[in-house]
């Protein structure tokens, strides 16, 4: 099962990243429109978390979608809580999504059916912007975030075999550097260390590879 060798919420925390904030400017839905319908020169972070599994045929295509809700009060991400249950990532915070299908045409397609089927969101709700750079996993699943604009109202319906909770998180919170911290982790039998983002909100703890994306998203609109 692929579990955390640690309780990340207990590792001390080593320091914040601490970069200025994205700007409430920017943080709107014709802002975002703009920056993805023309990128800017930027330089992703580098993944803090390695593939380490034995997966014969390597890390698996998998994509998850950054659902950015337009709120009258101001854009937030749209985040589940992963049952206890499941084998990879038990009660993790995470994007929705999964795996790739053999019958899906793309990354985006993956996206929008595995959002739909885990929490029932309707893919005419969602204007997909763009794409992230990939990112993979420990746990050996090679991830495309797909960041898409959700627009209310919507109505949600989430799996029970595979979702405890879903919750939303004000976009400028997890887009600002002062929110993001680094905590370093011994990993068991001696065999080396490991590094980790979270970004603790109320009562949820977000961090790994939902953290280390969620970084990438911040790196891109500041740049």
């Amino acid at each position: 099962m692929a579990k955390a060798h640690f309780d990340p919420k207990i590792i001390p925390v080593d320091s914040l990243a601490g970069e200025e904030a994205v700007s409430p400017e920017q943080l709107t839905v014709e802002w975002l429109r703009t920056r993805f319908a023309d990128p800017p020169d930027w330089m992703p972070e580098l993944h803090i978390e390695q593939y380490r599994g034995n997966r014969p045929n390597g890390p698996v295509p998998a994509s998850v979608l950054m659902a950015i809700v337009d709120r009258p009060e101001g854009l937030s991400l749209l985040l589940t809580q992963r049952a206890d249950h499941l084998s990879d990532h038990p009660g993790q915070i995470s994007l929705p999504g999964g795996r790739a299908e053999e019958s899906d045409t793309s990354s985006i397609e993956t996206a929008l059916r595995e959002t739909e089927e885990e929490i029932g969101l309707d893919r005419s709700r969602i204007e997909v912007l763009g794409t992230l750079p990939d990112y993979v996993t420990g746990s050996g699943y090679h991830i495309t975030p797909v960041v898409g604009l959700v627009h209310p109202p919507f109505e949600l319906a989430p799996d029970p075999r595979e979702v405890a909770e879903i919750f939303e998180v004000p976009l400028a919170f997890l887009m600002d550097g002062t929110n993001h911290e680094r905590r370093t982790a011994e990993l068991p039998h001696g065999t080396g260390r490991r590094t980790f983002y979270s970004m603790p909100y109320e009562r949820f703890f977000i961090w790994g590879a939902t953290a280390g994306m969620l970084r990438n998203l911040f790196h891109f609109l500041r740049a």
